[in-house]
């Protein structure tokens, strides 16, 4: 029997999407300040994820919890933007770009008018009408063609309360997720908040006959929810329920959601898959209770294959598939090109303000090794970065080493010696964060101070990131990176 360990997905992809599409499965989930965004992978089995591409090039500000849907042969993905010191939006905003495809081209973000809300979740009623679904839960009708409205929100269901004496973030009704399933129209929701207390977040499902309800709950909710912080997973919640492959019987469907390891929020919120029995009352029910340990894989699933070591020679620049930029401005991608390694052009002062270019891991212990060469004026070298305050690392400018530690520079002078290039390597071993670095022909020095790294997550700065691999440039020239090394060390 073939089976499969959580997370499927690993690192930070806090509230995925999917959608079956013939054999086929996709998948994309938050992206928030990166860019390209929305990148889609690719599935047939629910457990092997195949990067395709990035559905969002120039993000309109923070991307928060889409919906991915398909009407008529089209597709459509309707996002929440959150402003940005860097966009141009004042208020939480939905958008929706569309293609023929799931693979695209993507068209560009058409704004829907609708503001103060977020998580879209789309739906066809059972007149034919489109309507799309927001936090709260709030509902608001589309045109025929989904990309614009008519009328205005609506208040339509207040959600499942759970005991005043559970220990939760705030209540917070969210994600709201539809499909139909015979006679019923479901809804899957999350309430409890994601971050906070690892037992808050969790997955509540109520049906209707209409998409106009009334609503009924589920007499056994949450179906998911971590009961205890000893659990392996943290915080589970807003899910999307889907059918099995082709074979599968018709009372196992699965569930796509999010969660935290223990010990590991640094990671972010990672994807989890678990089986999903549809009782005879035609409700479904989790079929497991501990998702942390192996599971049978879905219907013809391949075994599930670990995350490969990379060995990056800039050659071509792997924008989307591997890197991101952080916090991007407008035409960020015209800071970087690939020409005797990764060019980047320096951006603000400090690695706070430079939009570093940034990878996701979900690795509990791992190496990034990169050889930095620096135009004078210019500050360049590497991170792990949670967001412009918070990160650690060390940099060179040519005459000194500059080393980072919770968000600021520190005090401490690393006797480095004073070159325009050198290679510099961070491991993290299970949040324990260890420096080395070389100029070219010499040995490995290891730097003097070692950084704790496991308060570098959500909960301590209010940002629902992760801590990631990063490169970065500040000041005015050009860096140049070459022989990028990113190794799984266990």
């Amino acid at each position: 029997m073939t089976t499969f360990v959580n997370p499927v997905l690993s690192g930070d992809r806090p509230d995925p999407a999917v959608i079956k599409v013939g054999d086929e499965y996709w998948m994309t989930y938050s992206s928030f300040e990166a860019a390209p965004g929305l990148p889609l992978y690719r599935s047939t089995d629910l457990v092997n994820w195949t990067y395709v591409t990035a559905a969002l090039p120039n993000p309109v500000g923070n991307t928060f919890a889409v919906d991915i849907a398909e009407h008529d042969g089209r597709f459509f993905i309707y996002i929440p933007f959150i402003p940005t010191p860097w966009s141009t939006l004042t208020d939480a905003s939905i958008f929706v770009i569309h293609a023929d495809a799931m693979s695209g081209p993507w068209s560009e973000p058409i704004d829907l008018g609708i503001r103060g809300v977020i998580d879209p979740g789309h739906v066809v009623g059972e007149d034919g009408t489109r309507y799309l679904f927001t936090s709260g839960v709030r509902r608001i009708q589309l045109a025929d063609d989904g990309l614009s409205t008519v009328g205005e929100l609506e208040q339509v269901y207040d959600g499942w309360r759970y005991p005043d004496d559970w220990i939760t973030e705030g209540y917070s009704l969210e994600g709201p997720k539809l499909f139909w399933r015979d006679s019923y129209l479901y809804l899957v929701s999350a309430v409890g908040g994601t971050g906070g207390p690892p037992t808050g977040h969790m997955v509540i499902v109520a049906r209707s006959q209409s998409v106009h309800g009334p609503w009924e709950n589920h007499p056994g909710n949450p179906i998911a929810r971590t009961l205890d912080a000893a659990e392996p997973w943290w915080s589970r919640g807003h899910a999307t329920l889907v059918p099995g492959p082709a074979g599968t019987p018709d009372d196992l469907w699965w569930m796509v959601s999010h969660g935290y390891e223990n010990g590991y929020r640094t990671l972010g919120r990672q994807i989890l898959l678990e089986p999903i029995r549809w009782g005879e009352d035609d409700w479904p029910e989790a079929a497991v209770r501990d998702i942390g340990g192996p599971l049978p894989a879905p219907v013809g699933a391949a075994a599930q294959t670990p995350q490969a070591d990379i060995e990056d020679d800039f050659s071509q620049l792997e924008l989307g598939s591997r890197w991101t930029f952080h916090a991007p401005g407008p035409d960020e991608a015209e800071r970087v090109r690939i020409e005797d390694g990764l060019v980047l052009r320096g951006k603000g002062a400090s690695p706070a303000d430079t939009s570093p270019l940034a990878m996701l891991t979900g690795d509990h212990a791992y190496e990034i090794e990169v050889d930095v060469e620096v135009e004078p004026g210019l500050e360049a070298g590497v991170l792990l970065f949670f967001n412009n305050r918070l990160f650690c690392g060390m940099g060179i400018d040519g005459e000194r080493m500059l080393s980072y530690s919770g968000g600021i520079r520190t005090h401490w002078r690393e006797p480095a010696p004073a070159s325009n290039r050198i290679t510099l390597r961070l491991r993290n071993d299970e949040q324990i964060v260890t420096g080395w670095y070389r100029v070219p022909g010499g040995e490995w020095t290891r730097h003097a101070i070692r950084y704790e790294t496991s308060g570098y997550h959500a909960n301590v700065v209010g940002d629902l990131l992760s801590l990631r691999p990063a490169l970065y440039a500040a000041g005015a020239g050009e860096a140049r990176f070459r022989d990028f090394r990113y190794r799984a060390l266990r």
